[in-house]
């Protein structure tokens, strides 16, 4: 009988970012914003490890001190080589198969990440994903592939495009790498903002989190969207803010 791979999901966090410094450490419930992904992202029943990975910088000894005091893994490494980084976080905590998420998408849905864990395992694939093409809104994001096809990547390249976002490489090469993806059929707003990279997106996520965990502490993306979808007003108090292409960084 083969033995099931280890799948463990790294959450990318860190105190440096441009437009909302300190963003994973802001209070969302009254927990820390990346306390509350953890949470989430715990709640996985195909996941078997919750590691963040952090860098080495000393304005991110919080994150791991926080971490620590919530029982949850850490690794440090590289501060721009995400690619590196997340490979540093799967060889040091034994993972087979990672699940790529980042420390600004604290609603992402654990039956998102085990329903992409579990295509991955009944399929032949390199990598899968639930965004291509997106049929949810930005902020559910979950990215799987195995670490050593992640290893073989980071021998490939030394763009760094691809070094500073881990799996671009992968997802960019269709005619190289099997890719995998699914999506929903129902209307999900697709176009919402659910990440966090400026103070408005900061504010949609406190309203969401406020209003949803004291009805269920394991609310789904579909409860986040009636949410939403019967407040247009508030909905579309972040639309102006720009979604970066991967290009920028």
């Amino acid at each position: 009988m083969n033995k099931k791979p280890q799948v463990s999901a790294i959450i990318e966090a860190r105190m440096g970012s441009s437009r909302l410094p300190g963003k994973v450490m802001l209070d969302l419930a009254g927990r820390p914003m990346l306390v509350r992904m953890i949470e989430r992202v715990r709640r996985a029943a195909l996941v078997d490890t919750v590691v963040v990975a952090t860098t080495q910088t000393p304005a991110d000894d919080i994150i791991e001190a926080t971490c620590r005091k919530h029982g949850c893994p850490v690794f440090r490494g590289s501060e721009n080589d995400m690619l590196d980084r997340l490979l540093g976080a799967a060889a040091t905590f034994g993972a087979d198969i990672i699940v790529q998420l980042t420390g600004d998408c604290p609603a992402v849905d654990h039956r998102h990440i085990d329903r992409s864990v579990a295509m991955f395992l009944e399929g032949s694939y390199d990598y899968v994903c639930n965004n291509m093409p997106p049929t949810l809104p930005i902020g559910f994001d979950v990215r799987l592939f195995p670490t050593e096809v992640l290893a073989l990547v980071g021998e490939l390249t030394s763009d760094p495009i691809d070094r500073v976002h881990g799996s671009y490489y992968i997802y960019t090469r269709p005619e190289r790498f099997r890719l995998g993806s699914w999506g929903v059929t129902e209307d999900m707003l697709p176009k919402l903002r659910l990440t966090v990279d400026e103070f408005p997106d900061y504010e949609l996520m406190c309203s969401v989190f406020e209003a949803l965990l004291p009805l269920d502490q394991d609310f789904s993306a579909e409860d986040v969207v009636a949410f939403l979808r019967d407040r247009p007003q508030l909905a579309s108090i972040n639309a102006r803010v720009r979604q970066k292409a991967p290009q920028e960084g």
